[in-house]
């Protein structure tokens, strides 16, 4: 497998960039490193409502939710959340947020 080093941590990775390990993986230095990808300069409460909401979804039903759960459970708009993570729920905030590579509509 891939692996990521950032700040001194390594990372297991799939062939996408998406952490390996779980949730257990999930730190910090995870969330810079993805937030410097997406080309993010702050994360704002916005963003962790996203990834807090993506997680806990995650941990209840073991996958991602579908982008029109995450966006009634958030409030937000599917263009606030792309102006949030610019590659998208999916690839942007699933990645953040440390969870595998959704396999259908995020």
């Amino acid at each position: 497998m891939p692996v990521v080093e950032f700040k001194g941590k390594k990372f297991e990775v799939d062939e996408d960039g998406f952490l390996l390990g779980g949730l257990d993986a999930w730190c910090m230095e995870w969330v810079e490193y993805v937030k410097q990808l997406e080309g993010i300069e702050e994360l704002t409460d916005e963003h962790w409502k996203v990834i807090k909401v993506l997680q806990d979804y995650y941990k209840k039903n073991g996958v991602a939710p579908m982008v029109r759960v995450l966006s009634k459970v958030t409030g937000y708009p599917l263009k606030k959340i792309y102006e949030l993570f610019p590659s998208g729920p999916g690839k942007g905030a699933c990645k953040m947020a440390g969870l595998p590579k959704p396999t259908g509509c995020v």
